[in-house]
């Protein structure tokens, strides 16, 4: 080859994997980014995750991307290393479907229609209808159908320049001496190894050799080991996401080496003891585009078929080769163990479904926290409070880890819903953080009784009761408000933190009337004034929290009226609400 051609060859590789990249995600955008949550979410069953990983890959047209995927599902603990097992084998015959759209670079021949359905005819249309979308079409939807065309045209292109290229090379000894040693097995199969490592696509690598069959000199029994190589070269990128990873996630990026060795090795079993006792009339036929990608798919689908009954083989081999750590910490710290995935950051969906996990169990935690604390003043516990103090803790890394995680997101591209989840996280966070530094403080000031002995008159206690009640009260709505996003129950929030602002009012006042009496000492009304105060504060973030749900919906409540209402204390429905709790919480 000349050096022209050379660049030529490099340049086509370049628009190819461009291009590919380009189309696979114009189509992931116009899918509304909802593939990745699919994956995990309806892959619980081996048929339904073989199904998904084929789809998926076809979409995104790589495998190792959509094993890179699975790797972060399994390692944030979304997914079980067996589901992962069938989406991962699904994904090795998705791969399978770039073939078959490179082959239409290769439409041609005589005659007048076969010269309007040329590659040449093809690829200008589809490059200008792409350049038109994008550069004219205001919607988003449309730019990324201008993105999916000029993604393809860019292939197309590609593909042109590496089928020009190397379009003499069919005649040079050199290279057709080098694909008959590619009818040896092995050395067949570490070519396609090294050569896919290096470009870190199984597509890209099926690509070229099919530009290379243009040459004529590329046979039968030099491309069955070389796809075999292909399919294994394409884990490298998937091992390499897999660094610092957690043990499960290092499992689940070995599944893509150990089912790709697993399956070229049974073909191979099958193929080549049959090829040595038998002439087969096919092993010395002249490959073309087509045959390849025909070639590539079968020996994906054998492959597939063959790993299906083994999955629980590969779950078991993957695990003796990655161990498991050895346990540290409290059962506590390893319940909350749920890992953020910066891999998922350019997925906006999964790296929301993430992320509302978290949260939840935030919330969660933080109801938990505030319960346990408010049982401390009927049986306080060392034990409790220390627990207590360890949820607040995780409360704050949380809020912590999951600030940082979002930030990230915001300057992605996200459709309207994924911007309202985000802000909705962004604005409670700090909310119940703040929830589970009041808990703290509740349990504090229950040491604080315990320790000191102090005992407050029989009328105080019973406000206490009343006000705790409210204080839960609020809160479970809240957090059930929160979980279903449900705004009727968001909307009985506010009525019930206004009456517990005014409970709170009556009970200071109260508090006051019972020192000048005599009932109550100084050090007790110092703690029964925190113990009130930080009730208020719990119910103000619940405000807040349901406030925001409210907000930020498209519910037919006309949130910014309805806010406006709720202020001003002058709704019907507020009054009703708020009647119905103060008889349910009296003084």
């Amino acid at each position: 080859m000349s050096i022209p051609e050379v660049i030529s060859l490099i340049s086509g590789i370049a628009l190819f994997l461009f291009g590919m990249s380009l189309m696979g995600d114009g189509l992931k955008k116009l899918s509304g980014n909802k593939l990745e949550p699919i994956l995990y979410k309806l892959s619980g069953t081996t048929l339904r995750g073989v199904i998904l990983g084929t789809g998926v890959t076809s979409v995104i047209q790589s495998s190792s991307a959509t094993a890179v995927m699975v790797v972060g599902f399994v390692n944030s603990g979304m997914m079980k290393v067996k589901q992962a097992v069938s989406v991962i084998i699904g994904a090795i015959l998705g791969t399978s479907i770039t073939g078959w759209i490179i082959c239409l670079s290769y439409i041609d021949g005589a005659g007048f229609m076969a010269e309007i359905v040329s590659t040449k005819t093809l690829t200008g249309a589809v490059a200008l209808t792409g350049v038109l979308l994008r550069m004219i079409g205001k919607k988003q939807i449309t730019k990324h159908i201008g993105d999916i065309f000029m993604g393809f045209a860019i292939l197309m292109f590609g593909m042109s320049a590496m089928s020009g290229a190397v379009g003499g090379l069919g005649d040079e000894p050199w290279f057709t001496g080098a694909l008959t040693t590619m009818k040896n097995p092995v050395l067949g199969i570490l070519t396609g190894i090294v050569f896919t490592a290096i470009l870190q696509s199984a597509s890209a690598a099926v690509g070229i050799v099919q530009a290379l069959s243009v040459t004529g000199a590329v046979s039968f029994s030099a491309l069955i080991p070389l796809l075999m190589g292909i399919s294994i070269g394409a884990c490298v990128p998937v091992l390499l996401s897999a660094i610092g990873a957690s043990p499960s996630g290092k499992r689940a990026a070995m599944i893509y080496p150990v089912v790709t060795i697993f399956g070229a090795a049974a073909v191979g079993i099958i193929y080549y003891p049959v090829s040595a006792l038998v002439e087969l009339p096919f092993a010395s036929m002249v490959m073309n585009p087509f045959s390849t990608a025909f070639v590539n798919t079968v020996l994906r689908l054998l492959m597939v078929v063959f790993l299906i009954p083994m999955i629980s083989v590969i779950e078991k081999s993957v695990n003796l080769i990655v161990k498991d750590r050895k346990k540290s910490g409290t059962k506590l710290q390893d319940e909350k163990n749920i890992v953020l995935e910066d891999r998922f950051i350019a997925h906006p969906a999964l790296a929301i479904e993430q992320s509302q996990m978290v949260i939840e169990k935030m919330a969660r935690t933080s109801i938990e926290e505030l319960n346990d604390s408010i049982g401390l003043f009927g049986t306080y516990s060392e034990e409790s409070f220390e627990r207590i103090k360890d949820m607040e803790k995780d409360v704050d890394e949380y809020e912590d880890s999951l600030g940082t995680y979002l930030m990230k997101l915001t300057g992605r591209e996200m459709s309207r819903e994924q911007n309202k989840k985000v802000s909705l996280f962004l604005h409670t966070l700090s909310d119940f953080e703040r929830i589970s530094d009041h808990g703290l403080n509740l349990a504090e000031s229950a040491k604080e009784i315990s320790d000191k002995s102090l005992h407050f008159s029989e009328s105080a206690n019973e406000e206490l009761g009343v006000l705790f009640r409210a204080v839960s009260t609020v809160m479970d709505l809240t957090v059930k408000a929160f979980l279903a996003g449900d705004l009727v129950t968001a909307a009985r929030v506010e009525p019930l933190e206004e009456l517990i602002d005014d409970l709170c009012d009556n009970m200071k006042h109260n508090h006051i009337d019972r020192l000048q009496r005599g009932e109550c000492t100084l050090s007790q009304g110092f703690v029964f004034n925190d113990i009130v105060t930080n009730c208020e504060r719990v119910s103000d973030h619940c405000s807040n929290i349901a406030l925001d749900i409210i907000e930020l919906s498209d519910d037919e409540l006309h949130p910014h009226e309805y806010t406006h209402n709720l202020k001003k204390q002058d709704s019907e429905e507020f009054r009703e609400v708020y009647n119905e709790y103060s008889r349910v919480f009296r003084l």
